[in-house]
């Protein structure tokens, strides 16, 4: 499962002005028809949910339909955390700025830097990302994020997976594993810290990012043996992720020898 993370064709290319325009008026023009003509049982005229989020509480709010596109919600909606009364559920545990880009994806489909396609390079490249000015946006656009109790920066994608994981939003997923593969740059001291929050808040059953990880570690071999923050980590132990790092990289070993078999046999 590891061979098809990180591929090439995700990840963004030279620094270009990209052709964005069509795809903005494109989104422009469904939102304007959703609002000219809403459905039955719109979530414009849903309920207004509050949530208060995170240990020094934030206020948000938001529309009962949409929150229902979650299946934690759902059954929060009608659960131990809803107070019906008042219409409110309580998240203590939520990071308020990762909860924010969860809201904005149930209502827009996707969060800042949001994900666009360059039609010229025919790759899907990050808002803002070839922009070091920023001019007119939200500020520059970030990779990583300070969670509390994490010990330092976390890679900003990896926790928004994980939130979409215990929210049960599998397109959110998918979508922050393919923004993470367009981030370059990243110390190895975040990528290892952002690993252990992968494997910390995810199942064992999960394909997809961690195998993102072992596969970018894999690929960044050379720099990560050559670092006393991976060997320090190595020697601290205390996660899976080192255990899957070994067969993952006996797997690469085995093809590379299959290979050479398959021209000339001999053996490891």
């Amino acid at each position: 499962m590891f061979k098809r993370s990180f591929q090439s064709k995700d990840r963004a290319g030279k620094s270009v002005k990209p052709s964005k325009r069509s795809f903005r008026d494109h989104q422009k023009l469904k939102l304007q028809q959703s609002l000219d003509s809403p459905p039955v049982g719109s979530t414009l005229t849903s309920p207004i949910i509050t949530l208060v989020v995170g240990y020094e509480p934030r206020i948000f709010a938001a529309h009962e339909d949409v929150l229902s596109i979650s299946p934690f919600f759902a059954a929060a909606l009608k659960g131990q955390f809803y107070e019906s009364s008042a219409k409110r559920v309580a998240l203590p545990d939520e990071d308020p700025q990762i909860f924010s880009c969860i809201l904005e994806y149930l209502y827009k489909g996707d969060y800042y830097p949001r994900l666009l396609f360059n039609k010229r390079h025919a790759s899907f490249e990050l808002e803002d990302a070839q922009d070091p000015q920023n001019l007119g946006g939200r500020g520059s656009v970030e990779s990583t994020v300070d969670i509390p109790g994490a010990g330092g920066a976390l890679l900003k994608d990896t926790v928004i997976y994980c939130a979409a994981e215990r929210y049960g939003l599998d397109e959110l997923k998918r979508l922050a594993l393919r923004k993470q593969g367009l981030q370059s740059g990243i110390t190895v001291d975040v990528i290892l810290r952002s690993a252990r929050y992968a494997y910390d808040n995810t199942p064992d059953s999960d394909s997809k990012l961690r195998a993102h990880y072992l596969a970018l570690i894999i690929r960044s071999r050379k720099t990560f043996k050559r670092s006393g923050t991976m060997q320090m980590e190595m020697e601290i132990g205390g996660s899976k992720l080192f255990f899957d790092l070994f067969v993952a990289m006996c797997n690469h070993v085995d093809d590379i020898v299959d290979i050479g078999n398959s021209r000339s046999p001999k053996t490891i």
